[in-house]
């Protein structure tokens, strides 16, 4: 598993992550990886901001000015680094209403980004990963059921699909996390499970990559984001899946990395897609980023795992 589309560093994160950005690259040098997409959060307004970030005067400039600082030193570190670890730059998203596209847009056109990451954290606007209190709050909004709000959140994620069209769609199945059965089946819900074909549906259509993401595993679930069964529904209909540990700190880089492999092979995937520079675009918002595959023999024994 040599490398990772999605992380965060406590230099730019600092509600939630730890250690340097620098840090967090020199770690994924020393665990032998390939490649490292660094993907800070995007800013947000105030009215979406988190407690800590309320507690501790944030505003929306200030979090302009870390984003835009996260780039400067992704690039710097990307030079530094360059014969030693191929550094892809980009964002994770948060798609909370329809006036998120505009933003996001807005922030892709500033900087010449790699990818970003396309996840929802929210649904009725309230979090949906960030506590029990804030996930029930969302849950009485949406009708006081997991499945209703299970649909909800997936009919969220479909409009960020529709509008935005991520190359890298992060933890696709976020929603379980604090649910009442996080290892519960989604198929036991009939329109929950529609809603996920559609969505899975629509990835394959425009071409992007799912991430199969460990950070789930260190959270207590017993498979990464997506379940296995989404990630089957996902390779019948010709998907494509990429890796990403969701790190936040040196701690967390290729975490469970291991068990990922196991579950890869359980799940009959036999290829993983990465993104690396390159000319032969697959996204013409992107024109110096290309995608790539690795087969599972390949992925086996590569020195990572030495």
């Amino acid at each position: 598993m040599p490398f990772s589309h999605h992380s965060h560093s406590g230099q730019f994160c600092p509600g939630h992550a730890k250690n340097t950005l620098e840090e967090v690259v020199r770690t994924a040098i020393e665990r032998k990886m390939d490649a490292f997409a660094l993907t800070e959060h995007m800013p947000r307004g105030r009215e979406d901001f988190y407690p800590e970030e309320r507690e501790t005067g944030e505003t929306p400039a200030t979090l302009l000015a870390r984003h835009n600082a996260f780039y400067e030193e992704a690039v710097r570190l990307r030079e530094v680094y360059a014969s030693q670890i191929k550094i892809l730059i980009g964002f994770e998203i948060d798609w909370i209403r329809p006036s998120s596209r505009a933003f996001v847009e807005k922030l892709l056109g500033e900087h010449d980004f790699n990818l970003f990451v396309g996840s929802v954290h929210h649904v009725h606007t309230i979090p949906i990963d960030y506590d029990m209190a804030m996930y029930h709050q969302a849950r009485d909004i949406a009708g006081g059921t997991d499945e209703k709000l299970f649909k909800d959140y997936f009919d969220a994620q479909y409009a960020m699909l529709v509008a935005l069209k991520p190359p890298v769609v992060g933890h696709f199945d976020l929603i379980r996390l604090k649910s009442d059965h996080p290892d519960g089946s989604f198929r036991r819900w009939e329109g929950v499970w529609q809603k996920i074909e559609r969505n899975l549906k629509f990835v394959v259509g425009y071409g992007g990559l799912l991430e199969l993401n460990s950070a789930s595993l260190r959270k207590g679930m017993k498979e990464p984001y997506p379940k296995q069964e989404i990630c089957e529904a996902f390779l019948e209909i010709g998907g494509r899946f990429t890796l990403s540990d969701d790190s936040h700190g040196i701690d967390q880089v290729a975490f469970g990395y291991d068990k990922v492999l196991k579950f890869i092979e359980q799940t009959g995937i036999s290829a993983l897609h990465y993104l690396e520079c390159g000319d032969a675009v697959f996204d013409t918002r992107f024109p110096h980023t290309s995608v790539s595959a690795i087969k599972l023999p390949d992925i086996r024994s590569h020195q990572f795992w030495t």
